[in-house]
Order: C-alpha cells, then structure tokens, then sequence
C-alpha cells in the first residue's frame, strides 16, 4: 500500500513539473518606444522589400533597406548609391534622405536609433490640439555623429500609442523651432503613415504622395 501511495504521489509530482514547464513564458515587458512602434505596424517591417515616396512634392525616394540601396530622383535628376558607400558627392543626397524618412517614419526611428535617450512617458497638453496626451522625449547626443546631432524632439501620442503631433527642438533649446500635426494616416501593407502635417496656424501643409511600401515577392 505505501508503495503504491508514493509511485501515485510521484506520478502526480511529475505532471505538475511538467505542466509549469510547458506553460507559456510572460511577455517581456515593452518599452513606450517598442509600442508606438508597434502601433503603427512594426511587426511587418521585414518583410518589406522597397518603400517609395514623394516627400513635399519635391524629392521622390526608392529605398531597399534590406540592401540600403536608395534611388533619388527630382525633377530631371535621378542618382542611385548604397548608404553603406556614402561619399563626399553623396552626402548632401543622403543628408536629404535621412531627413524625408525620418519624417516618414519616426515611430519606427525611436526603436531604431539607438544612441538616443527616450525619456519617460508623461500626460500632457498638446500643444496644437490642446487636448490631454501621451508625450516622450527623444534626444539625440550632441557627439554621437548623424547630420543634427543634439537634436530633440517631443513626440505627442494617443492611448493607442499613434503618434498625433510633435515638436522639433534644434540643439534641444526650450523652445520648439517647429510643431505640426501628424494626419491622414493610411495602411500601407500594415505599416501605418501618416501623409499630411501641418502648423497650428494653418497655413503649412507638408505631404507625402507616391507612397508605395513593396513586400517581399
């Protein structure tokens, strides 16, 4: 009887061993950067082949970024480099295209550009709207490199973690050198943008057209 008593109480130790090691890990805990990245449709972004897109009217862009192989055309100037290869003839080009994607793609920029601080999410005012909202701080060292070093630049979002507004800081003075809206978001292939910008005072519109983000085939 005691021996079938402790093969019944090891049979029953066995199976709770294995049930807690089957049972599914915690989700890491993500950082507010990773969730307005994820918001606006982070998880697709390898299986992205080519994004396209016209930035202001002015400069269109195709941009491999499995390859870093970006094509510049405007007006009836087209140039072709790797950001990998960037020279002294390339770098105003690049320099251009750094700042048009960044536009494009700040929510995925705050988990990409790792040199930057984030600061800690707060309630705020913001500053167009004037309605209550989320706000981070992203802030880019003053020697760590890049085209605007020590930059910042106040990132105003939703609960569901979409970006809304945001303030661009030149040498992360006090006061903001620009502020605007972030509009119009459309799903392209899961990556959500937001085509249209503009000032509280109402008489700047910055746009994206042409927009094409291309899967993998």
């Amino acid at each position: 009887m005691k021996n079938l008593l402790y093969i019944a109480f090891l049979t029953l130790t066995l199976i709770g061993c294995k049930q807690k090691e089957t049972q599914k890990q915690p989700e890491p805990t993500l950082s507010t950067a990773e969730k307005i990245a994820n918001a606006h449709g982070f998880e697709h972004w390898n299986h992205i082949n080519e994004i396209d897109f016209t930035f202001a009217g002015a400069r269109h862009w195709k941009w491999s970024p499995k390859t870093n192989a970006v094509t510049y055309t405007k007006d009836t100037i087209t140039v072709a480099y790797n950001r990998a290869m960037v020279d002294s003839t390339t770098i105003p080009i690049d320099r251009a295209f750094v700042n048009d994607k960044f536009w494009l793609l700040i929510p995925f920029q705050l988990v990409w550009d790792k040199s930057a601080s984030i600061s800690e999410a707060k309630k705020t005012t913001a500053p167009i709207s004037k309605k209550e909202i989320n706000q981070i701080t992203i802030t880019y060292p003053s020697d760590g490199g890049g085209y605007t070093p020590g930059d910042a630049y106040d990132i105003y979002f939703d609960d569901e973690f979409i970006i809304r507004e945001w303030a661009f800081r030149k040498g992360n003075k006090p006061e903001p050198s620009l502020v605007n809206t972030f509009e119009n978001y459309q799903d392209f292939n899961g990556i959500k943008i937001a085509l249209e910008h503009t000032k509280a005072e109402g008489d700047w519109n910055l746009k994206f057209s042409d927009v094409e983000v291309i899967l993998e085939p």
